[in-house]
């Protein structure tokens, strides 16, 4: 069963007001409230006031470049994600998801080494060393899809599943970042469509956004709320 959510903050007081923001806006699934430096009595109080009202913790998000330049920034946005990973195996969240990482200064940057062997090779290596050091059990490391970085389309989330070869590795599908060039932005339905068939049994959690094509030169898509876009 899909459930319809929110991914934003709620900036709670406490699990009770947390549990009312979710439900005023009629979500059934959220992101998660804290992150790994909460005290184990509050993700305990959070996680069963989301068991109590019906609520789905979608995803634990980590947000870093685990395949940095730096060895320092590198090491720790790697712990990072293992400290991540496991808040979102106790939580019981569908999934911990980060982007790959990017092989320059900025963490989420487009550079044309990202697309590198090497670097694809690293991003390898670096899932199955965050995946092996956690071992979660209720929850699966997510990479989200990008359009400059592994991967870029579904067809790449399926090798990367393949060449990872680990069970925790599952699909974030966020199929809008995945529609960058025009004839993907006019066949989008169809894209969309060729994203489930392909990944529907390793999904996990879904980003649902919406695009459209700006008249500007050479080329502008840009993403808009559910609904305002091209489909």
């Amino acid at each position: 069963m899909m459930r319809i959510g929110a991914n934003c903050d709620l900036s709670p007081k406490d699990p009770g007001e947390w549990v009312r923001k979710a439900k005023e806006l009629r979500c059934e699934a959220v992101s998660c409230p804290v992150d790994y430096t909460a005290s184990a009595e509050e993700r305990k109080a959070y996680r069963e006031a989301a068991e109590r009202q019906d609520i789905l913790i979608a995803e634990v998000g980590v947000w870093n470049n685990p395949i940095a330049l730096d060895e320092a920034e590198r090491k720790e946005a790697i712990r990072v994600a293992c400290e991540q990973l496991a808040l979102a195996d106790e939580m019981g969240a569908c999934c911990c998801v980060n982007v790959m990482g990017a092989a320059g200064p900025v963490w989420d940057g487009c550079y044309p080494e990202n697309m590198s062997a090497d670097v694809y090779q690293l991003s390898v290596e670096t899932v199955r060393k965050i995946i092996d050091a956690v071992k979660p059990t209720r929850t699966c490391y997510t990479i989200e899809p990008m359009p400059w970085m592994v991967p870029d389309s579904p067809e790449a989330c399926l090798k990367l599943l393949k060449d990872v070869d680990r069970k925790a590795l599952g699909v974030h599908l966020d199929y809008t970042n995945m529609i960058n060039s025009i004839p993907k932005y006019f066949q989008s339905s169809a894209f969309i469509k060729e994203c489930f068939r392909l990944l529907g049994p390793f999904i996990k959690s879904i980003h649902a956004k919406d695009i459209i094509a700006e008249h500007v030169l050479p080329c502008h898509i840009h993403e808009v709320m559910p609904g305002w876009g091209n489909d």
